[in-house]
């Protein structure tokens, strides 16, 4: 088995994938500008039904002719902290946006991404017993690095954008953070970051569904392994955003957004699912990365991270929104921006040296 990965490993084409992953989650909320006369609660609803529930599974159904007997098969306890780690991750998800109305979005990115990036980097490998492959040998040298790398990139991002809000005048900045509170923002930042990474740790988790998908005949090809695995965790995310969003049609009589006649409803369906198959893109990627990279597969989710923030980044700048600060806040953003940069190169490097290391 370690020979067939082995095989396969390609970590230029893993990174390549793993930033493709970023790029979709950077720019997955394009579409839901397209949408009219809709409640937040309403699109994201729809959102959720075909991101966590309608592409996941017509995509394992396609590329998994044993994914039926996979899931049937799969150990009980498997399925299920897979599918508490997706309802965890939808939690977080939930309370991001409390973050930012408390924070900011410089000062609750650095810290909410970054603890995402870290936590779901580090904790699989230690929760699976592998710590040790964390560091010592060249290929975790390097894998850690680039974590590190990445989070460092993360952080100066961050304070560029606080540099930023910095820069706005008072009457903008009281509107873009209205109700600043470092001590509620730290605390959901901190609630929120390690709660969405908890998607990593389910997808981590699913070993025994990997190995099932490839030995139930019909076996699903090694590219798509882990697919499966992604089916279980976004159902468990699906149940928390679906709950959630009920509720609020409910408690806000948005029931009816569904049959507005004042509402596009064909364009509304369309462009919230659109969101909801571009965001879950992502983890299409992550996954279908992660054997390309071998032996040091775990170091993908600092990349997907690193990648999401360096595009929705690079687009903010495209849509002119650091076009009036200063140098000192374009600086601190080029070196975050190069450092997330060269936290990809690492990965790739870190693959590289793990498949040597195998006799590659």
């Amino acid at each position: 088995m370690d020979q067939a990965a082995n095989e396969f490993s390609n970590p230029a084409l893993g990174v390549v994938l793993f930033m493709l992953g970023g790029l979709s989650g950077a720019v997955f909320y394009l579409p839901f500008q397209k949408v009219r006369n809709w409640a937040w609660e309403s699109y994201w609803l729809v959102y959720a039904v075909a991101g966590l529930v309608a592409v996941p599974w017509v995509l394992g159904l396609s590329t998994s002719p044993n994914l039926l007997s996979v899931l049937r098969q799969a150990p009980g306890q498997t399925l299920l902290y897979c599918m508490l780690c997706g309802a965890m991750w939808g939690v977080g998800g939930l309370t991001w946006g409390l973050m930012i109305r408390y924070l900011g979005v410089g000062l609750g990115l650095a810290i909410g991404c970054g603890l995402c990036s870290t936590a779901g980097t580090l904790v699989p490998p230690i929760l699976e017993g592998n710590i040790g492959r964390l560091y010592g040998s060249g290929p975790a040298n390097a894998s850690l690095g680039g974590v590190l790398v990445s989070l460092l990139g993360i952080i100066l991002v961050g304070m560029a954008g606080m540099s930023k809000e910095s820069e706005l005048a008072e009457e903008i900045k009281k509107k873009a953070v209205a109700e600043y509170n470092f001590k509620k923002g730290l605390l959901v930042a901190v609630f929120s970051g390690l709660m969405s990474s908890a998607m990593n740790f389910g997808l981590q988790g699913g070993k025994e569904i990997e190995k099932l998908a490839q030995t139930l005949e019909p076996a699903t090809p090694s590219t798509w392994k882990g697919i499966p695995v992604l089916v279980v965790v976004l159902l468990g995310g699906f149940l928390i955003n679906f709950s959630w969003c009920l509720y609020l049609n409910f408690k806000n009589k948005t029931l009816r957004d569904y049959v507005r006649k004042d509402a596009p409803l064909p364009a509304n369906l369309f462009f919230a699912g659109l969101a909801g198959a571009i965001w879950c893109s992502q983890f299409i990627f992550f996954k279908t990365g992660e054997p390309a990279m071998g032996r040091m597969a775990y170091i993908g989710w600092a990349v997907l991270m690193a990648s999401a923030i360096l595009f929705s980044t690079l687009l903010g700048m495209f849509l002119g929104e650091w076009k009036e600060t200063s140098g000192k806040t374009r600086g601190l953003l080029a070196v975050g921006l190069l450092l997330l940069l060269l936290s990809t190169m690492l990965a790739a490097y870190s693959g590289y040296l793990g498949q040597a290391a195998a006799g590659g």
